[in-house]
C-alpha cells in the first residue's frame, strides 16, 4: 500500500507543480506529441537544518523532516552530498521498488543554518519558530485512516510553507547571504523541481538531452545556457529558467500581507549513461553529481 500511496502523492504534487511551472507543461506536450513518454527521474525538495520547539518537543525542519516520510513510503538513503561553500547538505533517496513501479528518486537538501552569520541565522530561526502542531510530524498524517487517495491528499499538506509569511525585509536580507534560505522562507517544502528523464522518453524525435533541450528552446522555453556533466561521469543535466510567481510577505511598516514577485521553480531534464563499476561490467549511473547539483541550486537566484 505504501508504494501506491507514494505513486499517488507524486501525481498530486506534479499536478500542483505543473500548474505553476508552465515550462513543465510545454515539455510534457512536446514529448507526448512525438509519441513519447514523460518519465520522472527525481523530485527535489529544500529544507532548513534547524531545531524548533513544538508541543511535541523539538522538531528538525531539515532533511529528516521529509526523510522520515520518504522512508515510511519505502525509500532508502542512497547517497549524500556536501556543498561547503553554500552551507548545504543533501541526500538522495531511492525507492526499493524503483524499477518495478517507475518511482522517481528524491533529492532532499538542507541549509545548515548554524553555519550562517549570526544575524542571518537569527532572522531565519525567528521566522520559522512556530509551526502548526499537526505538521510537526508528517508520519501523523500517514497514520490516519482512509484509502490511498485520501491518505495521499492528506500527505500533500506536508509540501507547503508551514510557518507564517516572512517579513519582506527579512527575505531581502537573507537573500543577500543565501538565496537558498530566502527561497525556503517563502516556499517551505513546496516542490523545487521535477525532472524529465530523457532515457525514458522513448521517442526517436528526441533521442538525447541535446535534442530535447534544443527543441524546448525552439518552442520559446528559456533554458539554462549549459548542460552540466558529461557522458563519462554518467549524468548530464540541464534545466529551464525558474518561473517567477507572486509570494506573500509581511509589510514592514504595518504587518499587512502583501504580494511580491520571486523565483519559484524550474523544470530539469536529465540523461543517464552507463559507467564501468568493475572491469568489463557497466551499469546505468543512478546517483547524482555534486558539481552538477551546485550549478542547479543557483537556478532560483533572483
Amino acid at each position: 500500500m505504501k508504494t501506491e500511496i507514494a505513486l499517488h502523492l507524486w501525481k498530486l504534487l506534479w499536478q500542483e507543480y505543473s500548474a505553476r511551472v508552465n515550462h513543465a507543461c510545454t515539455y510534457q506536450q512536446m514529448i507526448t506529441a512525438a509519441g513519447g513518454t514523460v518519465a520522472n527521474d527525481h523530485i527535489a525538495f529544500r529544507s532548513l537544518r534547524l531545531l524548533v520547539d513544538s508541543s511535541q518537543g523539538q522538531v528538525n525542519l531539515g532533511i529528516d523532516y521529509l526523510g522520515q516520510l520518504a522512508e515510511a513510503l519505502g525509500y532508502v538513503v542512497a547517497g549524500e552530498y556536501t556543498f561547503a561553500q553554500t552551507h548545504l547538505y543533501a541526500r538522495h533517496y531511492r525507492h526499493q521498488q524503483q524499477e518495478e513501479f517507475n518511482l522517481p528518486k528524491l533529492f532532499i537538501s538542507e541549509l545548515i543554518v548554524d553555519e550562517l552569520p549570526t544575524n542571518i541565522a537569527q532572522l531565519i530561526s525567528k521566522t520559522v519558530s512556530s509551526i502548526p502542531n499537526e505538521l510537526t510530524s508528517p508520519l501523523n498524517l500517514l497514520k490516519k485512516d482512509g484509502n490511498i487517495e485520501t491518505i495521499a491528499k492528506q500527505l500533500q499538506q506536508v509540501f507547503i510553507r508551514p510557518w507564517q509569511p516572512p517579513q519582506r525585509s527579512v527575505v531581502e536580507e537573507v537573500n543577500q547571504v543565501t538565496q537558498y534560505g530566502a527561497w525556503v522562507l517563502l516556499h517551505g517544502y513546496a516542490v523545487n523541481h521535477f525532472t524529465g528523464y530523457v532515457n525514458g522518453q522513448n521517442t526517436p524525435e528526441y533521442p538525447d538531452i541535446d535534442t530535447t533541450a534544443s527543441a524546448l528552446a525552439n518552442l520559446g522555453v528559456p533554458m539554462k545556457a549549459e548542460i552540466e556533466g558529461n557522458v563519462g561521469c554518467g549524468l548530464r543535466q540541464t534545466a529551464t529558467q525558474a518561473v517567477r510567481s507572486m509570494v506573500t510577505v509581511l509589510d514592514d511598516d504595518n504587518g499587512a500581507e502583501i504580494q511580491i514577485p520571486w523565483t519559484y521553480a524550474y523544470y530539469e531534464i536529465a540523461q543517464r549513461y552507463l559507467v564501468e563499476v568493475e572491469s568489463g561490467k557497466q551499469v546505468l549511473f543512478d546517483a547524482f553529481l555534486g558539481s552538477n547539483a551546485q550549478q542547479l541550486f543557483e537556478m532560483t537566484r533572483l
